[in-house]
């Protein structure tokens, strides 16, 4: 049986197109004036994320070059490439080749093992939390960080239905904003000059995803044990809290998708973890549901590996909706298949 595809709605907002920005509009670049994009990093959310600004720039944007893309793994830019073709994106053959050659230089990392900020008078944006990219960029002349990270799981990804909070430059974020907006989000936030600003409402924004996986699992994981069932608890969820992070989530944990490779990675969500908690540190503010998601992702991190050394594991990486894996064990249920009841603590015949 073909797999169904996970139906996520939009808000009202989306679905009506009503992009919100805090800006008014920059001049329109015209064929006199090309803007050269770039794009660092083709993961789970930056290959659709640049699809779609691929696809924006050509359908509404006169006479603009390619998205020139780069990525670790040159398969992810060719694949890109294959989908789109060439008058929409080309090839950058390292890291330097697209910051000596684009104006706007978006990057979309994991980590900034690779980042290197552009060498051109113009802008380096940020969308995830990489850290020292302010020291980098504040040693180049009249070149301006902007970070930028964004809100929204794969699905909403795919729709350019993401949420965008800028921190930086004033004239460069409004650059930014609408340069990325309707393309592959739908409103901006604005968090001021301040460049901390925006990673750390990020961070603030993650600690509510975090903690709802937490609650998420517990839930799930109680409803199986009891014999009630995680269908039921799912059904409840799609009728009376249907927002599209408890669906999107609710239905990696009730069907075992712990795919990573096409999600959210573990590691990067133990990252996160590890940033929260630190900030959470820094300001004398607990949050406990954080760190009882910490723990799980960590032990769902352990279990994953110990089955990989064996041989045993269904995923090469996992998703980080695989925390559940620790409410489930603990439980005494199989880590990875909630439905099966032979797990560390017997039941009770």
């Amino acid at each position: 049986m073909a797999e169904q595809k996970l139906h996520i709605p939009l808000s009202p907002l989306a679905q009506h197109q009503i992009y919100q920005l805090p800006y008014s509009r920059p001049v329109t670049p015209g064929s006199h004036n090309q803007v050269q994009v770039g794009w660092i990093g083709l993961g789970a959310m930056g290959y659709l994320m640049a699809r779609n600004l691929a696809n924006h720039r050509a359908t509404h944007l006169e006479h603009q070059p390619p998205l020139l893309v780069w990525n670790r793994s040159k398969e992810k830019s060719e694949s890109l490439l294959k989908e789109l073709g060439e008058s929409k994106v080309a090839i950058a053959q390292s890291v330097a080749d697209v910051a000596t050659k684009c104006d706007i230089v978006i990057s979309s990392l994991s980590n900034d093992d690779v980042a290197q900020p552009p060498v051109k008078h113009r802008i380096f944006v940020e969308t995830s939390t990489v850290s020292e990219l302010d020291v980098l960029i504040s040693a180049i002349p009249h070149c301006h960080l902007v970070t930028a990270p964004v809100f929204g799981p794969p699905l909403l990804a795919d729709k350019a239905g993401l949420i965008i909070a800028l921190s930086g430059d004033y004239r460069s974020k409004k650059e930014v904003a609408y340069a990325l907006v309707p393309a592959i989000g739908r409103r901006v936030l604005d968090l001021g000059g301040n460049l901390e600003k925006a990673p750390t409402f990020k961070l603030i924004g993650n600690s509510l995803v975090l903690s709802s996986l937490e609650i998420l699992a517990e839930g799930f994981t109680i409803a199986e044990k009891s014999g009630v069932g995680q269908d039921l608890v799912y059904e409840l969820i799609k009728e009376l809290m249907p927002s599209p992070l408890w669906l999107s989530y609710g239905d990696k944990m009730l069907n075992n998708k712990f795919d990573g490779t096409k999600g959210f990675a573990i590691d990067g969500g133990i990252k996160d973890a590890t940033h929260i908690r630190r900030l959470t540190a820094e300001h004398n503010s607990p949050m406990p549901a954080v760190d009882t998601a910490y723990n799980h992702l960590l032990a769902a991190r352990a279990i994953h590996q110990a089955q990989a050394r064996t041989g045993s594991t269904e995923f090469p990486v996992l998703d980080w909706s695989a925390l559940v894996a620790g409410t489930r064990v603990a439980a005494g249920l199989d880590a990875f298949d909630g439905e099966k009841h032979g797990g560390v603590v017997p039941e009770p015949e």
